[in-house]
């Protein structure tokens, strides 16, 4: 059985926790469905408008379920856990809600994956982070090899592919993989509050974010500013837009709308 997941929802953050420290929160295909279907349900009941996730026990997850995996007895089944994993991912990076993965002990394999489609990176100093498939003698196969690329220097990623070698949390912060470094002990304070703080803020803005940096990916400059100013234009025209610019002029909080 894959690894079991928790949610709640508080202060208008969704918590979705990988609960399945005696395995290092291991990812299965029971898990990823999960953790996609956990994300759908916050944006239907519409109380969160920000998701952190993050994992139980000593790790945030060591990879994808190796005991499942080895269970296959050829390239259909491997091929079709596969598509199920990078389904799931692209449901994540897709929702219009912004999600923060907070990262400790290890993020390895499937679950470096899992936190590349997340919006946000939040890891301790000494989280190991890896892509170790190339020890079996693979690569990955949920999007590592073309996030990781994406989101640090192509060098460090082809040695990270090729030799499945790990960086800490710190050396992933110095290359821009993690947004925030925080110790163990305020990690999920830290979490929540970055959570928090997206939560009280437009709920147009990361969603039209996440849209448009998805539409514009590899698009040549011109077209990507072409885009942003539609962008840019629509939001100014909508009600939170309107309260926004209101509210700084009467030097008074936004009420922006909770949708």
């Amino acid at each position: 059985m894959g690894t079991q997941i928790k949610t709640a929802v508080s202060g208008g953050v969704g918590w979705i926790q990988l609960d399945g420290s005696d395995r290092l929160n291991a990812i299965g295909t029971s898990t990823y469905a999960a953790i996609a279907s956990a994300v759908s349900e916050f944006e239907k009941q519409g109380a969160a408008r920000a998701v952190v996730i993050h994992g139980a026990g000593r790790v945030f997850s060591a990879g994808a379920d190796i005991g499942e995996i080895s269970s296959f007895e050829g390239r259909f089944e491997f091929e079709t856990f596969i598509h199920g994993f990078t389904d799931a991912l692209d449901a994540l990076e897709a929702s219009p809600l912004p999600v923060i993965a907070a990262m400790h002990g290890a993020a390895l394999g499937g679950g470096l994956e899992l936190a590349l489609a997340c919006d946000l990176r939040l890891a301790t100093p000494e989280t190991r982070l890896g892509l170790p498939e190339a020890k079996l003698g693979v690569l990955p196969g949920a999007g590592g090899t073309q996030r990781l690329p994406r989101l640090i220097p192509g060098a460090v990623a082809t040695e990270m592919l090729m030799l499945g070698s790990t960086i800490s949390g710190q050396r992933g912060y110095q290359l821009g993989l993690i947004n925030t470094l925080s110790e163990a002990d305020t990690l999920i304070a830290d979490a929540d509050a970055l959570a928090r703080q997206l939560a009280n803020g437009s709920a147009q803005v990361p969603a039209a974010a996440k849209r448009l940096l998805r539409a514009t990916a590899g698009s040549p400059l011109s077209e990507g500013i072409s885009q942003e100013r539609t962008v840019a234009a629509d939001l100014f025209a909508s009600p939170d837009g309107r309260e926004g610019f209101s509210a700084f002029v009467a030097k008074r909080a936004p009420a922006f709308q909770r949708i």
